[in-house]
């Protein structure tokens, strides 16, 4: 199984604040990892490093076989699919959900005069049927709901077949329906043994689709815990994580974290 990416040592360091403090980290093709932590953790940090937008202060990042600062990014980026609220805001609101997922293959954010071949329209068709939108096709984007959005997102991040996929808490400001659509999709591109592997960072361990492999607890710039999801996303782990008494509750592939009661936090 060979090695999608690897940190070695990894420290980020801006403005005088430490931002990723000595990170070691591998994911191997197959992998679907969960990175969970609280606020000012270094969880954006972390996913700039893993879609070539920055680089470490010092340490190694080895990414798609290349290491940053050895390689021209232009070149590695189209092979890493990207969805975040930063690239959702630079999309325009008048353009057809066809071509925001279309534009991508040419890592564009709006259609004008690129050429496309019928491959590409097929390509395009193809990922959002996956994502179970082909009816929003010619709506425009613009119009959608939240939902709707965050999959013609993660269409339009599947659109060059990347060998990685990065995902910037894509259930943010969903309702309770439309977050179970997405993790639905997500189930779907989980279990396909083909697909990339897939990085999510997410608040909610609820969002949190069965198929996903490992997990990653990030702290203050340090990794806390990483590994198997059963073995990580524990209420231990979660709690010495977050710095209070949680309950991570796991059923049928799903979970749920709550505060402990009370009486058990006393003791």
């Amino acid at each position: 199984m060979s090695v999608v990416f690897q940190l070695s040592d990894v420290t980020v360091s801006r403005s005088g604040k430490l931002l990723l403090d000595s990170v070691n980290w591998t994911i191997k093709e197959g992998e679907h990892w969960i990175i969970i932590g609280p606020n000012g953790a270094g969880k954006t940090t972390l996913m700039q490093l893993l879609g070539a937008q920055s680089y470490p202060t010092s340490g190694t990042v080895q990414l798609l076989g290349e290491t940053l600062g050895a390689v021209d990014v232009a070149e590695l980026r189209p092979r890493i699919g990207m969805t975040s609220t930063t690239i959702a805001e630079r999309l325009p609101t008048d353009e057809t959900v066809e071509n925001v997922v279309l534009s991508a293959a040419y890592a564009v954010t709006g259609r004008w005069r690129e050429h496309y071949s019928a491959e590409d329209f097929a390509q395009a068709a193809s990922m959002l049927s996956e994502l179970g939108i082909t009816h929003l096709k010619d709506r425009v984007f613009g119009t959608l709901s939240e939902g709707e959005k965050k999959r013609v997102l993660i269409a339009r991040a599947l659109m060059t077949d990347p060998e990685l996929v990065l995902l910037d808490e894509p259930a943010s400001g969903l309702d309770l329906g439309a977050r179970e659509d997405l993790v639905a999709a997500l189930e779907s591109l989980t279990s396909d043994p083909y697909g990339p592997s897939m990085v999510m960072v997410t608040h909610h361990v609820e969002d949190i689709a069965e198929g996903f492999t490992h997990a990653m607890l990030l702290s203050q710039g340090q990794i806390v815990a990483a590994g198997p999801i059963a073995q990580t996303l524990t209420s231990e782990l979660v709690s010495k994580t977050f710095g209070q008494r949680l309950e991570i509750i796991s059923s049928f592939g799903r979970y749920t974290a709550r505060r402990a009661p009370a009486r058990r936090r006393a003791n």
